[in-house]
């Protein structure tokens, strides 16, 4: 087991140690150097000291994975009262291209309470395998089942690739059930491919803000793990002539958890949910103030949209959380994306750049989110607004 420690009589006090630790988890008392309980063990500390007072013991490696016991992909399929959702038909869509590349087969794993209807879905869009663990106690939702039983099937199966949707239930899952196996995990991926020479599996995903796009592989540990956004992926046609296994294994569910889920309580009403809609009319703080947001709201319900909103106009507490759209909200993908008084920040581009059309109302005409609107209105979304909601009831 990794440890640390000072070695007093060889400590003078120095304070290079203290200059070199970049989580202050060190501190000088009475002339020698004391290690705090924030440490994280990272050894920076280490090479600074020129009196070699620090003694510091790594954890060796252990046995290395035979990665060639590991074969296939698998894909979380998420579901909700037995219908699979649209996040599990697009990683369907992408997992069939890499099990295709790689010469394997596609599987599904499916977690629930009588889920059956869903695993003939999951077939039809393209998994040749649906593990389904079917238990009452699998009803809703919970991320401590939830990996017990993951884990438990990976380690039985071995699939080499394992894809999550980055919603809030993979987001959840997915690094409890990588850290559960010991093996990596890449998160909010919008880019999967196989390596041609070494079928390592490439996984690529924004970083520093947006502004470049990190490739990351994990080459030494199986299975590779991704959790991908919703809304990037697209799934392929239904083919409800196509022939699957359905498996049931046999697995342990935990008998008691230290989490229970309390009766679920749906408080969207007749709200679109963001992920589904089609068309979505989004906020920014051009709105001006939060009683403006009533135009998105009839454009919204004209229109039959969903409603979006930029981070800030989340954080000035205008609208909740689960309308942010973004790097820290949800990403989506719909047919048409109203942008109205959203200067186009990268954090908030990263979240809807793949929608097929973009309108973006702004009063500014140098603003960064016409660079990548289909359509652009240079002018007060206050005036605009209306009139689109004008032409929109008399046209529909």
């Amino acid at each position: 087991m990794a440890s640390i420690r000072i070695i007093p009589e060889k400590c003078v006090g120095c304070k290079l140690c203290v200059a070199s630790c970049p989580f202050g988890a060190i501190k000088v008392v009475n002339k020698k150097a004391v290690i705090m309980d924030n440490c994280t063990l990272c050894g920076a500390c280490v090479s600074s000291c020129k009196f070699f007072a620090i003694d510091f013991i790594k954890d060796e490696m252990g046995p290395s994975v035979d990665l060639s016991a590991y074969k296939g992909v698998w894909i979380f399929a998420e579901q909700k009262e037995s219908i699979a959702s649209n996040v599990a038909l697009e990683l369907l869509g992408e997992g069939r291209k890499l099990a295709d590349k790689l010469g394997v087969e596609l599987s599904a794993v499916l977690i629930g309470e009588k889920p059956d209807s869903a695993a003939q879905v999951l077939i039809a869009h393209g998994a040749d395998n649906v593990y389904v663990v079917d238990d009452p106690t699998l009803r809703d939702f919970n991320d401590e089942s939830y990996t017990d039983v993951f884990a438990q099937l990976i380690r039985t199966y071995k699939p080499e690739i394992v894809l999550m949707g980055a919603t809030a239930y993979g987001r959840s899952l997915a690094p409890r059930v990588a850290s559960r196996i010991g093996t990596g995990l890449t998160a909010d991926c919008t880019g999967l491919q196989i390596d041609d020479e070494s079928k390592i599996l490439m996984q690529t995903r924004p970083a520093f803000g947006g502004n470049l796009m990190a490739t990351i592989i994990c080459p030494n540990h199986r299975p590779q793990m991704s959790s991908v956004r919703p809304k990037v992926m697209k799934p392929i046609p239904a083919d409800p002539s196509r022939k699957g296994n359905i498996i049931r294994p046999e697995i342990n569910i935990p008998a008691v958890t230290s989490t229970k889920v309390t009766p679920v309580t749906d408080n969207n009403g007749k709200m679109v949910n963001l992920a589904e809609a089609d068309i979505i009319v989004s906020c920014g703080r051009g709105m001006g103030d939060p009683k403006n947001l009533k135009l998105v709201e009839e454009l919204a319900e004209v229109l039959g949209a969903g409603i979006g909103a930029s981070r800030a106009v989340v954080d000035s507490g205008w609208i909740e959380y689960n309308h942010q759209v973004g790097q820290t909200g949800k990403t989506v993908g719909p047919k048409v994306y109203f942008a109205c008084g959203i200067s186009g920040a990268v954090q908030h581009l990263a979240g809807m750049s793949s929608s097929d059309t973009i309108i973006a109302i702004n009063k500014d005409p140098d603003a960064p989110i016409f660079k990548i609107a289909t359509f652009g209105i240079v002018g007060d979304a206050l005036e605009v607004l209306p009139a689109l909601i004008k032409e929109f009831r008399e046209r529909l």
